[in-house]
């Protein structure tokens, strides 16, 4: 299993679920979401404050693999790993597992950059030096 630089665990809700049983496709990616809002909250990074200052970090790509579903009551967790991929852009590499035999449900690349307020590409200080202590 790879070494994630964050985890956070969740439990499936009922009404995330269709009327398969399972937890619809587009409910994932707000798990996804949610996580790695909480990795850049654990870094002491403020979405709030950015904005104010005119900086917003934004989705350019979602790729997402499904292995396997999961279902109402599952516990399960999501693990993060932030890489930059180029000087204006970087990657969450996140994987969803359930638990508790660590069963590999979702694979997913979340690609984003920061935007300004003229709509301009640039990523704001704070994410450029977390992205350098990443390495």
């Amino acid at each position: 299993m790879k070494k994630y630089q964050f985890r956070l665990d969740f439990q499936v809700r009922d009404y995330e679920c269709d009327l398969q049983g399972v937890v619809n496709n587009a409910v994932y990616q707000n798990y996804l979401e949610h996580c790695r809002h909480e990795f850049i909250r654990a870094l002491g990074l403020d979405f709030a404050e950015l904005t104010a200052r005119g900086l917003d970090l934004v989705v350019i790509k979602a790729e997402l693999e499904y292995k396997r579903s999961l279902r109402s009551g599952d516990l399960f967790w999501v693990g993060l790993i932030l890489e930059r991929i180029s000087p204006l852009r970087y990657r969450f590499r996140q994987d969803i597992y359930l638990l508790p035999d660590d069963q590999l449900v979702l694979k997913a690349w979340i690609t984003g950059t920061g935007v300004n307020a003229k709509g301009r590409p640039q990523l704001p200080q704070e994410i450029v030096e977390a992205l350098e202590k990443m390495g």
